[in-house]
């Protein structure tokens, strides 16, 4: 038992003697490559050194690399042998999979016995294009550099996309060079406190730090609801006038946008031209979610209006599952989250008009979500979330009807009404976000309850000895610490 997630496509096991694996000689064929690949083999305690003597760990662009007949340009190959270890793929990204796959295989440091790597061949590549995971940094302040933590978590689970919440009822968490005053929304949050918001600047170096690990960061600014925020700042947004209280409850669903209101077009027009403005991706997330106090007709507007401004500036559109209820364009991709929807019908006719679908329901992708009853972090609105909840579903059965071949891909989401530190963040992300992208990655026909179990419990050593926080639950049997 290889302790992998996600489970790759082909697995090779050799008959033959492990390899020693203490120091390394890394080739790769560009230096920022070599950087983040080391830091890899860094964080399990292999060292990397440029002698020649060294155990050599090679990597190299190779179009043949991958499962046999796999056109999926994040394939890969790893050979693990007694004389080294080879990683071939077409692209850089198939690359860094392929050194995520050897730092899961190699001990770290601390284990009981040698720090071998066993003889095997991998050849492997994902399921899904659209694999990431869903961050609220509203509801309670995360910053920098715990963004740079989750997105190094997204990707050693060969997640490839990190969507940030960054706005809501409780605070405005971005830089706006437009709208300069919503930095007087930033500083408030769930039960108060001092909060803050990502600079110009802090967004640019986190979508380069993701970039450098193959990861996407998504900006969602959220509207026509979720805006108390910028209602507090902005009055003129509000029907009467007036600006709105500051929010630090955990309710939804009670402000709004007015779509004839003449602020609304240009405030529409500043932020989403200031966020797609800085946004290295191809995607901007518009949010259109639980707006519980708007006409059908009227939403449809703003899901218009919202999708032209974002294609205006060269992005696709994103929305949550809403944006059905409106106008919808090919390409444009829409986050099915609530698991007791009765729309099915529309999503449907959305993905026949060209809508492509990235599966994230709450009562299996939702990772703030309770364990149990007894959990004392999380909600429990769409059920208790154990983790082979998170393990055990498959994306193109959540909604019925819906073609298979419009299931974009999947999403896991944490939202922070509950969650405070890092430690309680990453225990709710873990041992879960692993099922969800075994879910994102690996076939169904490939996926086995029991194997996840035991190679969860395996990724235990290397998580305590990255201070990565996890939930031990009862559905794992953990080796002692």
């Amino acid at each position: 038992m290889l302790p992998l997630i996600p489970w790759p496509t082909v697995v090779e096991g050799q008959d033959a003697a492990p390899l020693a694996l203490d120091v390394a000689h890394l080739v790769a064929p560009d230096a920022a490559l070599a950087s983040v690949a080391a830091e890899q083999l860094t964080a399990v305690g292999v060292r990397v050194v440029t002698d020649d003597d060294a155990t050599p760990v090679v990597l190299r662009l190779d179009a043949a690399a991958g499962p046999h007949g796999s056109d999926n340009p994040e394939r890969y190959t790893l050979r693990v042998t007694m004389a080294g270890v080879e990683a071939t793929a077409p692209e850089p990204v198939g690359l860094l999979h392929a050194v995520r796959t050897l730092r899961q295989l190699v001990p770290v440091p601390g284990d009981p016995g040698p720090r071998e790597v066993p003889a095997v061949v991998v050849h492997d590549a994902p399921r899904y294009r659209w694999r990431g995971l869903s961050f609220d940094v509203v509801r309670h302040w995360f910053g920098p550099d715990d963004i740079r933590a989750v997105v190094d978590l997204v990707a050693a689970f060969k997640l490839r996309v990190l969507h940030l919440h960054l706005t809501d009822d409780q605070g405005w968490r971005i830089e706006t060079p437009s709208r300069p005053e919503l930095e007087k929304a930033s500083d408030s949050q769930v039960g108060g406190g001092t909060a803050g918001f990502l600079t110009v600047d802090d967004f640019r170096e986190l979508q380069e730090y993701a970039a450098t690990r193959f990861v996407t960061i998504v900006p969602e600014f959220d509207m026509p609801g979720h805006i108390n925020a910028a209602t507090q700042v902005y009055g003129a947004l509000t029907k009467d006038g007036l600006p709105t209280e500051a929010y630090e409850g955990i309710e939804v669903g009670f402000s709004r946008l007015w779509f004839d209101n003449p602020a609304t077009e240009p405030f529409l027009r500043d932020v989403i031209g200031d966020v797609a403005g800085m946004t290295r991706g191809d995607w901007v997330h518009v949010g259109g979610d639980e707006v519980h106090t708007m006409e059908v007709e009227e939403f449809a507007k703003f899901v218009e209006l919202a999708a032209r401004i974002v294609r205006e500036h060269g992005k696709t559109p994103i929305f949550w599952q809403e944006g059905a209820r409106g106008p919808v364009e090919p390409g444009t991709l829409l986050q099915y989250w609530e698991p007791k929807g009765e729309e099915f019908d529309r999503f449907v006719a959305a993905a026949h008009a060209g809508a492509r679908f990235i599966m994230s329901p709450g009562d299996h992708a939702y990772l703030d979500m309770k364990y149990t009853p007894e959990h004392e972090l999380g909600l429990h609105w769409a059920g208790y979330v154990e983790l082979r909840d998170s393990y055990d579903w498959e994306p193109t059965t959540v909604i019925d009807g819906l073609p298979a071949d419009s299931v974009e891909g999947v999403e896991a989401a944490v939202w922070t009404e509950t969650l405070t530190t890092r430690d309680e963040l990453f225990s709710m992300l873990l041992p879960r976000l692993g099922a969800v992208a075994e879910v994102a990655w690996t076939a169904p026909e490939r996926k086995d309850w029991d194997a996840f179990r035991a190679r969860t419990a395996a990724q235990a050593p290397a998580w305590r000895a990255g201070g990565w926080a996890f939930h031990e639950t009862p559905q794992v049997d953990w080796p002692t610490a």
